[in-house]
């Protein structure tokens, strides 16, 4: 009986640190966070697909910034079909950048190509 509490105060305990670190992980500024905001205030939007493996590889690229990334879903939740504000947008392909000035990229864009079509400075 006495080796079970001991078990369980241990793994309370490593919970609890583990929690803790994961807090202060998520705390902190990702290295991208200013790059992705500009991107957005720039008027870039990036359209994809939760299915897709290039538009993850895009989010990845940008860490735990991507969160500030200006992304559209286009997929239904079913992965059927496509959601109509990418219909209308004409977007056949993901992912799909497209930019102020009506340009758009096709595929996974670099973070050098994003920074030359926004303007915004990579850290």
């Amino acid at each position: 009986m006495k080796n079970k509490i001991i078990i369980v105060v241990i793994a309370i305990l490593v919970i609890s640190f583990l929690g803790a670190l994961w807090i202060n992980w998520q705390s902190q500024p990702g290295k991208l966070d200013a790059f992705a905001k500009c991107i957005k205030e720039d008027g870039a939007v990036f359209y994809g697909a939760f299915w897709c493996p290039h538009c993850q590889n895009q989010k990845t690229m940008f860490g735990k910034s991507a969160k500030y990334l200006p992304y559209v879903e286009c997929s239904t939740p079913n992965g059927q079909s496509q959601l109509p504000v990418c219909k209308d947008k004409d977007i056949n392909s993901y992912p799909t950048w497209e930019f102020k000035d009506g340009s758009r990229l096709t595929g996974e864009a670099s973070l050098t190509e994003l920074s030359e079509k926004t303007g915004c400075r990579l850290p």
